[in-house]
């Protein structure tokens, strides 16, 4: 194997893309996020696979995303959603569809529009119904109106908004009045336009728990990666096995291991193993001192002492095993949700943390 790997499933991706394929409408498209390469997956390796199983749409963050994917041979029309208000020529350039988030973008859209000769280029306006993040709110509606018929060149080809606590039945309530809020705006606009737009509001987690508000599109984030928050749901597979070879074991007692001398082996012989994945590959330090246990031949190791910049030592004392075994980080066991349980954060900054000098692997 790699030095290091992210092992990437395609049978299980398929399987998330079905499951939530199949609570869609036929009409219904499926907007799929690739940003952050693809939460940490690959964004290349992703958006092919994905263009394989029949996504309409493919959405990244920042141009730079979608300029690399167009460049890898990705032929999805592609949302940049945080394109920024002086970017618009490269986004032009390269095919993309940025979003708009107020009147300083629209202005610079439109004004990059006519600097190039174009008749017109598509865009998607984006609203704030409750993040209060980015988008245009509910007492701007009337001057958009007004921006939209004056400026024609912005060919508004979607409106959207997005929900800020749909996993938590909790905010049901809060999150019912998002799409009121989403719905009253999309018509204002749409009363003033040749065309309707497209309308999507719902996240990962809203597709699972309000189905019968999919409009027209829905955009499909961690849950295509396996991952969810809403509870019961538990039909998703984990797409991703960060996996890396045992490098080195040892037999020791009485000595300490790694930096800080935080792991203590006493006068009982302890079996350590090492691997070649450490914090500059997305392995949290928190996770060292036995925080937290790997895999290794179907059996659960702890760590031992810190976690180093390249590498960190599970105790493997009897465990089968030998050089060249694999460990697994997190993949089915233990689950990406486990870890950031320990770290008490979300499984996105899980997936987000695992570097570059990781290789990306597509399997079956």
């Amino acid at each position: 194997m790699h030095h290091s790997q992210l092992k990437i499933s395609r049978l299980k991706l398929f399987h998330n893309f079905n499951y939530f394929r199949a609570k869609l409408s036929k009409s219904t498209k499926l907007l799929v996020l690739v940003k952050a390469n693809a939460y940490g997956h690959g964004d290349v390796e992703i958006s092919h696979l994905l263009e394989e199983f029949g996504a309409d749409y493919l959405g990244v963050a920042f141009p730079k995303e979608g300029i690399k994917l167009k460049i890898a041979g990705i032929k999805l029309p592609i949302v940049i959603l945080t394109p920024g208000i002086d970017n618009f020529e490269e986004i032009i350039l390269h095919g993309l569809e940025p979003s708009i988030i107020n009147f300083e973008a629209a202005k610079s859209f439109v004004a990059t529009i006519l600097k190039l000769g174009l008749k017109s280029w598509p865009a998607h306006i984006k609203l704030d119904t409750g993040m209060s993040r980015v988008g245009f709110m509910m007492d701007e509606i009337e001057e958009l109106k007004k921006f939209l018929e004056c400026n024609k060149s912005l060919n508004v080809k979607s409106v959207f908004s997005h929900l800020s606590s749909a996993e938590y039945d909790n905010q049901d309530d809060f999150t019912k009045s998002q799409i009121e809020h989403y719905l009253s705006m999309y018509e204002k606009i749409a009363s003033v336009l040749p065309e309707r737009p497209i309308r999507h509001i719902l996240n990962s987690s809203g597709i699972d728990r309000f189905t019968e508000y999919q409009f027209d599109m829905v955009r499909l984030g961690i849950g295509i990666y396996g991952s969810t928050y809403v509870n019961g749901n538990n039909s998703l597979l984990p797409v991703a096995s960060l996996e890396a070879p045992v490098v080195q074991i040892k037999s020791l007692k009485d000595v300490t291991v790694g930096y800080g001398r935080h792991g203590v082996v006493g006068d009982e012989e302890k079996v350590i193993a090492t691997i070649p994945l450490g914090y500059a590959d997305g392995i949290n330090r928190h996770l060292g001192r036995g925080n937290a246990c790997f895999a290794i031949n179907g059996q659960l190791a702890p760590t031992i002492g810190n976690i180093c910049m390249d590498m960190f030592m599970l105790d493997i004392t009897g465990i089968e095993a030998k050089v060249g075994d694999t460990v697994t980080v997190f993949g089915e066991k233990p689950l990406a949700l486990d870890l950031a349980k320990i770290l008490g954060t979300i499984t996105y900054e899980i997936f987000t943390s695992v570097s570059s000098r990781v290789t990306r692997v597509v399997s079956e």
